[in-house]
């Protein structure tokens, strides 16, 4: 708990009417002489002073600071921390100096200006936008090694939301097809022509496919002019480590060519227009939803009735636990595994340096615990804000239950803010941290949890070593041409996609 009212005015109200004291002359002299007032007008002063001593004792009461609860002492701002300035003084610094840089070779450029058979192929990708992002830009990819036409891709609807957009409701298609016109040829539907050709009956991806296992299975003879293929359920399935070529059509695909609509992008702009009222901001994804807790198997730090309803969910469908199923929650948490709940979030914030009148942007759903949850975030900084709070009236009316357009609108405000933090990995934290690099949009934190974890159990520590090392940790941090995950040009561009200036 903070301090918030220790800088707030106090004010005392007083009449409007001055009081006056009436000096009177004597008539003998030039000189003053002082007559007391009547004991009448005496007492009548004497009642006003004890209230105007009154009033000031009570203001000293009513304005002065809370005590806080021994519970949330450890949530107190540090009064050493550094100034706002320095803070985004480090935000700025870590910016890469590279740039984008998607030259491909002559092969590449010599095979797309041959004639594109009219080989056609459908995807219907699945999930939600960011995961449908995804497996939209390996379609681009597996089209252009089997030199088909793609049609606009489908999106299925969201059981849950009832969401029955289409690509063209999400992304701008005019934009797309003229963006990937060298790469791809992308038509907007299945020709009349092709409505009842065969369709190929095509074995499902498996994980890590490559260029080579693409052709031989899709390709070869299989898909002619009298056939479609259709594709579904190959999420994250596509190998990592294609070509150069086929990397740099991965990044040509999820920063160039997947663009919004221009009236979901308007709208983000008013949010990140709204947000840069004073200055640059924070932006944070929180993945602190009922559903990620009970499918990472993890406990949320809300308390044993919290933890009881994660529990019943998690017994009542256990397909929703596939990853490494026999690891208590503790271990998992102790292994790194866990998102941070918003109490972490704070403390790596004020290790990070940002002071509590940090502007601070969150995307993402409902958390579990409502509001609540929160409260440790948001008594560290006040100035929280998300899509629904940044929000004119009416200004949302009518998405309620469009999610992918409301995932739309978090992913372009934190795209464009100065720094920008996840709870946890996912698609949308992948996606964006592989953007803004291309981008040159401020610093990327990933915050290291492992190490985070062992810090916070650490009772040995000062919280001024505590906040201290945790800078060090996000400042160490390897570069992407050095991390071990740079196959992923989505998530690490700058070594596939990027060259120095």
């Amino acid at each position: 708990m903070t301090n918030s009212n220790s800088n707030s005015n106090s004010y005392i109200s007083i009449t409007q009417k001055p009081i006056s004291i009436k000096l009177k002359a004597s008539k003998t002299t030039n000189s003053f002489h002082y007559k007391l007032p009547s004991p009448h007008r005496f007492s009548r002063y004497f009642v006003l002073f004890l209230s105007i001593w009154a009033l000031l004792s009570i203001s000293q009461v009513y304005f002065s600071p809370l005590p806080c609860p021994h519970y949330l002492w450890r949530l107190r701002p540090d009064p050493h921390t550094t100034t706002n300035d320095e803070f985004w003084t480090w935000a700025r610094s870590g910016v890469t100096a590279f740039k984008p840089c998607l030259d491909f070779t002559d092969s590449y450029v010599n095979k797309s200006r041959t004639p594109v058979y009219k080989r056609y192929m459908v995807v219907v990708v699945s999930g939600g936008l960011n995961q449908q992002r995804n497996q939209i830009i390996d379609a681009v990819v597996i089209a252009r090694i089997l030199r088909a036409v793609l049609v606009a891709p489908i999106l299925q609807v969201n059981q849950i939301w009832g969401d029955d957009s289409e690509f063209g409701d999400i992304f701008d298609i005019s934009h797309f097809k003229e963006t990937l016109k060298h790469d791809v040829k992308v038509v907007s539907s299945l020709p009349a022509t092709h409505l009842m050709r065969r369709r190929i009956k095509a074995p499902l991806l498996p994980f890590n496919a490559g260029e080579e296992w693409v052709h031989t299975n899709y390709g070869e003879g299989k898909l002619d002019k009298k056939s479609v293929l259709i594709l579904r359920g190959f999420d994250s399935r596509l190998a990592k480590n294609l070509t150069s070529d086929l990397q740099k059509l991965r990044c040509k695909v999820a920063f160039e060519a997947l663009r919004f609509q221009a009236w979901i992008e308007e709208l983000a702009e008013r949010f990140v227009r709204r947000m840069r009222e004073e200055g640059p901001y924070v932006a944070l994804h929180l993945r602190l939803e009922k559903d990620v807790w009970v499918r990472t198997g993890c406990h949320s730090g809300l308390g044993s009735e919290a933890d009881e309803v994660v529990e019943r969910e998690r017994a009542s469908k256990p397909r929703l636990l596939t990853s490494r199923s026999k690891l208590t929650p503790r271990r998992r948490y102790l292994a790194g595994l866990c998102p941070l709940n918003a109490n972490e979030i704070s403390w790596v914030l004020k290790g990070l340096g940002a002071s509590r009148k940090t502007r601070m942007y969150w995307a993402g759903g409902e958390p579990l615990g409502g509001r609540d949850a929160l409260q440790p975030l948001r008594a560290d900084y006040p100035k929280l804000f998300n899509k629904w709070s940044l929000a004119r009236p009416r200004e949302l009316d009518g998405l309620k239950r469009k999610p992918s357009v409301l995932a739309a609108i978090d992913y372009q405000v934190c795209l464009k803010s100065q720094l920008f933090l996840a709870s946890h990995g996912g698609n949308m934290a992948r996606s964006l941290q592989g953007h803004r690099t291309f981008l040159g949009y401020g610093k990327p934190i990933r915050p290291n949890k492992r190490q985070l974890v062992r810090l916070f159990l650490n009772t040995t520590l000062t919280h001024h070593q505590i906040r201290s090392k945790i800078k060090q940790i996000h400042t160490e941090e390897p570069s992407d041409f050095t991390n071990n995950n740079k196959d992923d040009a989505i998530a690490y561009p700058a070594h596939h996609c990027m060259c120095t200036p």
